[in-house]
């Protein structure tokens, strides 16, 4: 039987306040092809449908038409939410979405109540059985562990051991002739973060062991960090990865769904399917001139329509932002190099004691420590006090 892993959609995320949702439904769409083609049995979204707690009517309609397009057919489409979701809206839709075949989790749940998702593949007509582990903060760890596993939470001490409490009870049931699946969001220990993630609910106390799922488990299926990985473990343990760039920060990772092959004898094999829709993410560097002769060439160096962080190695001076986008009106970031950009002494003459100095000069000094003489910029600084007095 077969299964499509995907998350870390992030539907509504801007970059740079550049709205991105053209590309996103690009990606979407071919997500959508790639299940259809391959006549999955199943799909999982591994969480973080959405970017915000409280995305756009835009970002809601693509993201339910996402998973409709999905289930057509059919398909069994189960999606759990992530640290950006928020898990009470998607509770609120659960019933909805069961009338279309998608099943939506937003809270950690028992086994009897949901925790625990089963079906048949439709193409082997073997049975399966997934446990279902959305997003849990350390604020709700406690009780979610005293609920589904009946144990004194409050004693057990660390985040992790929560969790192997939660997903003990969960995978109990787990049958020698079904294919046996976890589908989590969280951190799992010596994960890669792919550039783009919420640091505070990705590291420290919330990073847990790969050992925490069971070795009955046929696939681990994770969403969280958005790097295409593999963790060490007793199971095969993947991140998908995010299908798009959502930062600069992960500009070089590999953007993939993972086409889950399995049988109730043998744990699961993963080919990675690539994703081609969305604009690259590049970094330049240069200075204007160079920047000017890489905006004109042609070719495999060509920038394309590809978005920019640009690194200018020049020190900062007015308008040099603007000559840099007019060069690359595709640069959505442009910085100083930090070669250019250390702080520099500037020498102005002292205030004499008593004397109260002018706006004028404060801001010349403000100028001065951060590295920056420029006469145009104090000129119309003082045109604009002026003005508005």
């Amino acid at each position: 039987m077969r299964f499509l892993h995907t998350s870390d959609w992030h539907v509504g995320k801007t970059l740079k306040g550049h709205s991105r949702l053209d590309e996103q439904e690009q990606v979407l769409r071919e997500i959508v092809g790639v299940a259809r083609s391959h006549e999955v049995d199943a799909v999982l979204v591994a969480g973080d449908l959405y970017d915000t707690a409280a995305p756009s009517a835009d970002a809601q309609k693509l993201v339910n038409r996402t998973l409709m397009g999905l289930a057509r057919g059919g398909t069994p489409v189960i999606a759990i939410a992530g640290n950006h979701d928020h898990a009470a809206t998607l509770e609120a839709y659960r019933g909805m979405a069961e009338a279309a075949g998608v099943t939506l989790i937003g809270r950690v749940r028992t086994a009897t109540d949901g925790g625990i998702v089963e079906f048949s593949a439709r193409s082997t007509g073997e049975p399966v059985t997934l446990a279902v582990l959305p997003f849990l903060s350390q604020r709700y760890a406690v009780r979610a562990a005293e609920l589904i596993a009946n144990t004194p939470a409050e004693h057990t001490g660390a985040y992790d051991q929560q969790l192997r409490d939660i997903l003990a009870s969960l995978t109990a049931g787990f049958r020698d002739d079904a294919v046996n699946l976890v589908m989590a969001h969280l951190t799992v220990l010596n994960g890669k973060m792919g550039g783009g993630e919420r640091t505070a609910q990705s590291i420290f106390e919330y990073a847990v062991p790969a050992s925490i799922f069971p070795v009955e488990s046929h696939y681990v299926a994770l969403g969280h960090l958005h790097r295409r990985q593999r963790m060490e473990a007793p199971c095969p343990v993947h991140y998908c990865g995010a299908p798009l760039a959502v930062d600069f920060g992960e500009q070089e990772n590999e953007s993939v769904v993972c086409l889950v092959e399995a049988t109730p004898g043998s744990p699961a094999t993963v080919t990675d399917i690539p994703l081609t829709s969305g604009r690259r993410l590049r970094t330049v560097r240069g200075t204007v001139a160079e920047l000017s002769v890489l905006a004109a060439s042609v070719g495999p160096d060509s920038l394309g329509d590809d978005y920019l962080r640009v690194y200018v190695k020049e020190p900062a001076r007015a308008g040099l932002r603007e000559e840099v986008t007019a060069l690359l009106p595709n640069a959505l970031e442009v910085r100083i190099d930090p070669e250019f950009a250390a702080p520099t002494t500037v020498s102005r003459p002292a205030a004499a004691d008593g004397v109260e100095r002018s706006p004028a000069e404060l801001f010349g000094e403000y100028l001065g420590t951060r590295g920056v003489e420029d006469p145009r910029v104090e000129e119309l600084f003082r045109r604009l006090h002026d003005k508005v007095l």
